[in-house]
């Protein structure tokens, strides 16, 4: 964390590094509290653990969840942007796309908390970089939809879609079966006021509740890294550009991957692509030449690092292009030997420190303990026209956190509100007590809404920053 204070850096510059670092905080504490509710919301309406005790324990494995992914969830959600954002330091280009990223998204996650709405955070920052993406586009030199990553969008879309499909419906298989293979006198029946359930049913909610909260961890937390390190890499570049503290062999690693990518164009290269070829070898050798040059990250000279990890994103992303159309024509094996290399590559430049896992963590955790109860009425109260069972609860929260634990280890941002309000609405369905439509009705605006909202809300926020900063 020291290198925030690069003496490189200007007091107007730090005073903004804070101001963004402090909004991008914001954003992970304003998801806390808007998304981890609904995980909170089982074992309070089953009385399986006082509100106080559940959004704590909520929050602690909210903490921990961040620490357990990786990060391949926030590189998924970067790799939405346009290059030419993604390369651009200073306080211009890059900083004007962070900010409007990241009012947009908060403006809108307050909006809905208000209303008492389970909004997707997830889908709320995808449409802010889309907006960004698009607004970026709209400029002089520029087509309209170029630069962003219409086949990563494509992928986020499908698991955004899929994913409260597959929530409602295995929630309500789930139930089912327990109705038939395991139904207990009082399992399925509307728990008693103000008395804890039997021990054994009692646990099993605490232990889902926790793993829902762990895994919101580890795939919402990873947005806030996304973000804290777009800032650090526009503010900071000698210091965030690239890893300080690659290990010698990631470091050596990533001058054999150049030449193992350089060997595969000359072998494979379409005569078509020339022009393409021609400006990924530029790029190549940019990183050849830097990294050979030197012993270690730290020895690159502090101006040329940021240069190098534009060369590296550049020649990736080339690649990416190149390969999906065609134009090297691999077979699968070489495909996979060539993402292999790829990989090896960004070592350098796909990172994050650990303090900025611990601060997004900590900014996380502790949002979940705040302002939960909007959303936990409506989770609670509002979905069913019953109260919840504790076999729905714990359905609903299974199917929840294993789906969206495998969407973080997969790189895939999912919506814990979107997979756990609509399990639970599988399990009304199952169980024959009915749904609130009109809750229903709501949460389906919001989420249809989220997309068109926040693109022109951080575009526009976008193109009037850039004005402002450039």
């Amino acid at each position: 964390m020291n290198a925030l204070f690069d003496h490189g850096l200007s007091t107007g510059n730090a005073v903004l590094l804070f101001v963004c670092l402090g909004i991008a905080l914001g954003f992970e504490f304003v998801n806390g509290f808007h998304d981890t509710a609904n995980a909170v919301a089982t074992v309070i309406y089953t009385h399986s653990l006082k509100p106080t005790h559940a959004v704590v324990l909520s929050g602690i494995c909210n903490f921990l969840g961040v620490f357990s992914a990786g990060i391949s969830v926030a590189l998924g959600l970067m790799k939405l942007l346009p290059v030419e954002l993604l390369v651009s330091s200073g306080t211009g280009k890059g900083l004007a796309m962070v900010l409007a990223m990241l009012i947009a998204a908060i403006l809108w996650n307050l909006a809905t908390w208000y209303k008492g709405l389970p909004a997707s955070s997830s889908h709320t920052l995808i449409g802010a970089i889309l907006g960004v993406g698009i607004a970026n586009s709209l400029l002089p030199g520029h087509h309209f939809g170029d630069g962003v990553n219409w086949q990563k969008a494509g992928e986020i879309g499908i698991s955004l879609i899929v994913s409260p499909l597959f929530g409602f419906a295995a929630s309500a298989l789930l139930l089912v079966l327990t109705r038939r293979f395991a139904a207990r006198a009082g399992l399925l029946e509307e728990p008693p006021k103000d008395q804890p359930p039997p021990f054994y049913v009692r646990a099993l909610l605490v232990a889902t509740c926790s793993g829902v909260s762990f895994a919101h961890g580890s795939n919402d937390g990873q947005k806030g890294v996304g973000l804290v390190m777009l800032i650090l890499m526009g503010l900071v570049p000698a210091s965030y550009a690239l890893n300080l503290h690659a290990t010698d062999e990631a470091y050596r690693g990533t001058v054999v991957a150049v030449a193992h990518i350089e060997q595969t164009l000359t072998a494979h290269a379409d005569a078509h692509a020339e022009a393409e070829v021609r400006n990924i070898r530029r790029a190549l050798d940019a990183v050849s030449a830097q990294v050979s040059a030197h012993r270690s990250v730290s020895d690159i000279p502090r101006e040329q690092r940021f240069e190098v990890r534009g060369a590296i994103l550049r020649a990736d992303k080339a690649l990416e292009q190149l390969v999906k159309h065609g134009g090297l024509g691999l077979t699968e094996s070489e495909r996979r030997t060539l993402d292999a290399d790829r990989k090896a590559m960004r070592k350098l430049t796909d990172y994050a420190p650990q303090w900025v896992l611990f601060v997004i963590a900590l900014a996380l955790g502790v949002g979940t303990m705040f302002g939960w109860r909007r959303i936990v009425v409506t989770v609670g109260e509002k979905i069913g026209k019953s109260h919840l069972t504790y076999a729905q609860g714990a359905a609903a929260e299974l199917v929840a956190a294993s789906t969206i634990g495998f969407a973080a280890v997969s790189g895939l941002p999912v919506s814990t509100t979107h997979v756990l309000s609509s399990g639970i609405a599988g399990t009304m369905v199952a169980n024959g007590s009915g749904v609130n439509l009109g809750t229903l009705r709501n949460i389906g605006l919001a989420w249809i809404m989220t997309l068109p909202v926040v693109v022109t809300l951080s575009g526009v926020l976008f193109l009037v920053f850039r004005a402002v900063l450039t």
